[in-house]
């Protein structure tokens, strides 16, 4: 159970921060400077997994959190006005459309914002210098890129074919990780960064997801690992960005 102290001194809105992925829901609550005021929580992803049980499943992980004012869900598919566009997690066909925002304000009767998972991780390790990549390796791969600071939404570059007909997550996601083992896996890794790299000619890039931890060959000057936290943290810099463009 997540731990807090009752006390005044934490700056306000808080904010309830959800970071949905393949293998595992997490969350905390931050106040408004972007500081944990209690441990995260986690539960294993259920599958199968349509809105309902999603919904009620985010329900019981948040309970042993302290209260809250607003909501910030990062998601792994697209999103657009609160609704999910995507799911290739969790099934296209269920989730498309689904109001995810309103189904949540609903149940905790607060304000909910919803962004990619891999956009909202990036929003809390970003330097907002020059063209900066996002990649997160985790049960499947988000990729996020940003502008000077500016997020490029919708960009779902994991969706594409990047070897023969395969997907980046078909490439080099969990699944495969498994599959051909570490060695393996890194070899793919590098060479789909490498791909990255030339397409998008990205100034910094960013690694996070759990799978990142597993990487063992050097990276280049410009590229960094970040901590699978990131994912929670962005929360708070979601509330600092217009809804539009989101």
């Amino acid at each position: 159970m997540a731990q807090f102290k009752k006390t005044k001194e934490f700056p306000k809105p808080f904010t309830l921060s959800i970071d949905i992925g393949g293998t595992g829901f997490k969350a905390s609550v931050l106040n408004a400077k972007g500081k944990m005021m209690a441990s995260s929580v986690r539960v294993e992803t259920p599958y199968p997994c349509p809105p309902r049980v999603m919904v009620e499943t985010l329900a019981q992980l948040v309970r042993p959190l302290p209260a809250f004012n607003r909501v910030s869900v990062g998601f792994p598919g697209v999103v657009r006005e609160g609704k999910v566009i995507t799911a290739p997690h969790f099934g296209n066909k269920v989730w498309r459309g689904y109001p995810l925002a309103k189904a949540l304000q609903k149940k905790w009767g607060k304000p909910v914002r919803l962004l990619n998972d891999a956009d909202m991780q990036g929003l809390a390790v970003i330097r907002g210098k020059g063209l900066e990549l996002v990649v997160t390796l985790g049960y499947g791969v988000g990729t996020a890129l940003f502008r000077h600071g500016e997020l490029m939404p919708r960009l779902e570059l994991a969706q594409h074919p990047v070897f023969g007909a395969k997907t980046y997550n078909e490439y080099i996601g969990d699944r495969v990780l498994k599959k051909i083992g570490k060695a393996a896996w890194n070899k793919r890794v590098r060479q789909a960064l490498e791909w990255l790299n030339t397409l998008l000619n990205y100034d910094q890039l960013y690694i996070g997801g759990g799978n990142a931890r597993l990487i063992h060959f050097k990276l280049n000057k410009n590229a960094s690992i970040v901590s699978n936290g990131a994912g929670i943290l962005g929360g708070i810099a979601l509330w600092g960005h217009g809804e539009k463009g989101l």
